[in-house]
């Protein structure tokens, strides 16, 4: 291991540099270190664990090609996404062989000075040395050394999805599903007998958002695997109904939503079905797909209190922000841009029709720093129903969770917060994304022991609670 990487993986990493509130937070820390992972919220793709002999293939297939996070930083340096494996064929990237992989794997490499300083850095950093044992800095010098040496381990039954789902101590892992998806790998992992939890999650965008691509066929799907024609708006929710209740037995405890904005709003039921019929005859506009989105996530949280899914509600990106990315490649490339949003108005119908009704739990994630002191920390901190998912997506950093730690805590209160999601397709980077958030939180909590605000005791509970608690007890795991 070199000098660098030494100091990089030091015990006390991350936590201030004031040697008395140092040690606090070591004292903060270490009880927890090793506390099973509860991830409620990610993107992994659950085909890693149907099948028992799956891999994940090359070290390109592993740290590049599915995470956003490092394509779009060597994107932003002029490297063309068709080098890092990008293509508009989802087959792209597995299975065409060791030399397109190793050319990607070599740029990473030749580039791995981009992400210092980066959350992205330290997840690297974290899965080469704790998970691979690799202690020395990926260059171009090195490059095809670290490809070989990873990619024998990757073949190794050691290296598999399922062995390092134990290794991680990962208690349960949620995934992302369509509506219309059938959750066959859901079921395969199922049938295997396999004692790992992997919960599947409900994503209706694609069929609520009228806006969204492929809507008319998505309405198709989702009929066929609901088996009720979806011919109008009644038939529209009851398909959707049927789906949540078949999703939950296949073991989801949540839905999760994806909005320009958080506004919501209330159709009568005619205002409703006209919108749908002109969707269905390719008629809507922009205006009635914000209309339509609104009054579906009241809806949505309508069947929270049905059914018990907890309601996750992520608004405020434009995604697929670079037109040329997207016209090439498709959607998700890590185009995505936030937008500045608006929460006191715009929930103000959901939350007055069910917001202080405790059978919803309704988690809020935003891009928009600037609204969590000034709305979604007094939301959360007097709406029963309403609960503050944690720092996010841009922010998801060692500076983004000190920022939300001093914005949010002290008007919503601990107990009104969730605790950490990963939010991850790059399967290597939960422990290192869990380590950080415990770690940021025991700085944190150290803080209000060393200004006397909550004893040493209080401040073991609160870190109980951050680090796998609130999680378990939000998303009723």
């Amino acid at each position: 291991m070199d000098a660098s990487t030494s100091q990089a993986f030091s015990p006390d990493r991350f936590f201030p540099a004031d040697p008395t509130t140092r040690s606090l937070a070591r004292r903060c820390y270490e009880p927890v270190a090793s506390l099973p992972i509860i991830s409620p919220h990610g993107h992994v793709d659950p085909r890693l664990f149907a099948d028992p002999q799956a891999t994940f293939g090359s070290p390109a297939d592993l740290f590049i090609i599915p995470d956003h996070y490092v394509t779009r930083m060597l994107y932003s340096q002029g490297i063309p996404l068709e080098s890092l494996g990008a293509s508009s064929s989802p087959e792209f990237g597995r299975g065409n062989g060791d030399a397109d992989h190793r050319k990607i794997w070599q740029l990473f490499c030749a580039n791995f000075r981009l992400f210092r300083g980066t959350p992205s850095g330290i997840w690297l950093t974290h899965e080469l040395h704790e998970v691979f044992g690799i202690g020395e800095k990926p260059s171009a010098a090195n490059a095809d050394r670290l490809y070989d040496l990873i990619a024998e381990k990757l073949a190794s039954p050691e290296f598999s999805p399922r062995a390092l789902f134990e290794r991680f101590n990962i208690e349960v892992l949620c995934t992302t599903d369509a509506a219309t998806d059938t959750l066959e790998q859901h079921q395969a992992i199922k049938a295997s007998g396999w004692q790992g939890q992997i919960r599947p999650t409900f994503r209706p965008d694609a069929v609520i958002n009228l806006d969204a691509p492929n809507w008319r066929q998505n309405i198709g799907q989702l009929s066929a695997v609901s088996g009720i024609h979806v011919a109008d708006y009644p038939s529209f929710i009851r398909a959707l109904e049927q789906r949540r209740e078949f999703f939950k037995l296949m073991g989801a405890t949540a839905a999760d939503h994806a909005a320009r904005t958080p506004a919501t709003a209330e159709l009568t039921p005619l205002e409703a079905e006209t919108l749908f019929q002109r969707a269905l005859k390719g008629q809507a506009s922009a205006e009635d797909a914000v209309c339509f989105t609104a009054h579906t996530l009241m809806e949505m949280a309508r069947m929270s209190i049905d059914d018990g899914l907890v309601m996750q509600l992520h608004p405020g990106s434009l995604r697929n922000h670079n037109r040329v990315i997207f016209e090439k490649f498709g959607l998700d490339k890590g185009c995505d841009i936030p937008l500045q949003t608006e929460y006191t108005r715009n929930l103000l119908p959901l939350l007055n029709k069910f917001g202080n009704d405790p059978r919803l739990t309704l988690i809020l994630f935003t891009l928009d720093e600037t609204s969590y002191s000034r709305e979604l920390a007094p939301l959360a901190g007097h709406y029963p129903a309403l609960k503050l998912g944690p720092p996010w997506w841009f922010h998801d950093s060692l500076n983004g969770m000190t920022r939300y730690f001093e914005q949010v805590m002290e008007t919503a209160g601990l107990y009104n917060t969730t605790g950490f999601n990963d939010d991850t397709r790059a399967f290597c980077s939960i422990p290192a994304r869990h380590d950080v958030w415990r770690r940021a939180a025991a700085t944190w909590v150290a803080g209000l022991v060393a200004r006397h605000i909550v004893a040493m005791d209080d401040a073991q509970e609160m870190m109980t609670e951050l680090a796998v608690g609130l999680a378990k007890k939000a998303y009723r795991l």
